[in-house]
């Protein structure tokens, strides 16, 4: 049975500093929910509070209707997968994996299978009798998630689990991961800064800064919608481009105008968001700019230019849609579909865009 997790205005304190400043979320059962962000934003801090290894020092985290703040770490029903793995050196794969079940008491025979299927489950059955010293790193990390989850938990909780792997192998694991938690349909909650991997995961993401949630949504809705410049920034690579907003629409230069749709009239300075691939080439209006530097990279070149107003930004040309790569030095005129920008309030960081 998997928890809904609910986390109520937590704070957490480190002395003067003030790691957490009243987080709420709330984590479907079932769901694979990833907390997003750069060191130091207190993602690792709050996956703690919600494993019982960190005190809550204000609000209120819930399994389900139950307080948990109180609540002995193992007693929480959950499973842990650590950046280093935490397996233990002295024990076989099989030991390692059965370390939960026999603190649990669950009969031996039951154990048998059970880590047997854990081991089909993460495909290092045949490694069963070899200990870790004799595993690669790819293997100890599955070792690790076998050990976690085969005591089946109501939480999956993961911190960082990825980091210690080449770029390859990350990606393989990360597709593991996600197949077995959806296999399992174990509520997980996942931290880690690396934006790729969030939005390949997770069901849902949320972003953090500074002990604040800056957004919550889908990878999707993170990506093409991101709700401050904070977001658009962190996720991905985007364009910022200072601009007017009038009656007459936005305009970026005073050759250019677009007339994205807003939330709520706004007339007055503005910070303008696009992605590489939200731009495009135009005939006879656009900003206008040099080619810099083209770079082809298979299914897409990245070109790079230099506004006329000294600004340099990215355009992604997809290479299905070209026929060759626009040579350096290129004069060109850069557009933005208006349905596709995003707009903020330059002070407060409000998204006035829809």
């Amino acid at each position: 049975m998997s928890h809904t997790v609910t986390i109520q205005d937590a704070i957490k304190r480190y002395g003067d500093f003030q790691a957490l400043n009243g987080v709420n979320l709330t984590i479907r059962p079932g769901e694979f929910f990833t907390l997003l962000g750069p060191s130091g934003c207190g993602k690792t801090t709050l996956l703690r509070m919600i494993a019982g290894f960190n005190t809550v020092d204000g609000g209120e985290i819930r399994f389900d209707d139950k307080a948990i703040n109180n609540l002995p770490a193992h007693k929480r029903d959950i499973g842990m997968v650590f950046q280093n793995y935490a397996i233990f050196p002295h024990l076989t794969v099989e030991e390692n994996v059965a370390y939960g079940l026999k603190a649990k008491k669950v009969p031996k025979d039951e154990i048998k299978r059970r880590v047997k299927e854990a081991l089909e489950l993460v495909q290092i059955e045949n490694l069963a009798t070899r200990k870790p010293n004799e595993l690669s790193g790819g293997q100890q990390q599955r070792v690790a998630l076998a050990r976690a989850f085969v005591i089946e938990p109501a939480l999956l909780l993961m911190d960082e689990p990825l980091s210690n792997l080449d770029a390859k192998l990350r990606v393989q694991m990360r597709t593991i991961i996600k197949k077995l938690q959806r296999r399992l349909g174990i509520t997980t909650i996942y931290v880690t800064h690396d934006q790729e991997e969030a939005l390949a995961i997770s069901d849902r993401i949320a972003v953090m800064q500074s002990g604040n949630i800056m957004q919550v949504g889908t990878p999707e809705q993170i990506y093409k919608k991101p709700e401050n410049p904070f977001v658009a920034g962190f996720i991905g690579v985007s364009n910022f481009i200072d601009c007017q907003v009038s009656e007459k629409g936005v305009q970026l230069a005073p050759e250019y105008t677009i007339q994205p749709p807003l939330r709520r009239a706004y007339t007055g300075k503005a910070l303008l968001s696009a992605r590489p691939e939200q731009l495009f080439f135009g005939e006879k209006e656009g900003l206008a700019g040099e080619i810099t530097l083209s770079v082809f990279l298979g299914d897409f070149v990245e070109c790079e230019i230099k506004l006329h107003s000294g600004q340099t930004i990215q355009l992604n040309e997809y290479t299905k849609d070209v026929n060759e790569v626009r040579p350096d030095g290129q004069q060109v005129r850069v557009c933005l579909d208006p349905a596709k920008i995003s707009l903020y309030e330059p002070d407060t960081g409000e998204v006035l865009s829809c």
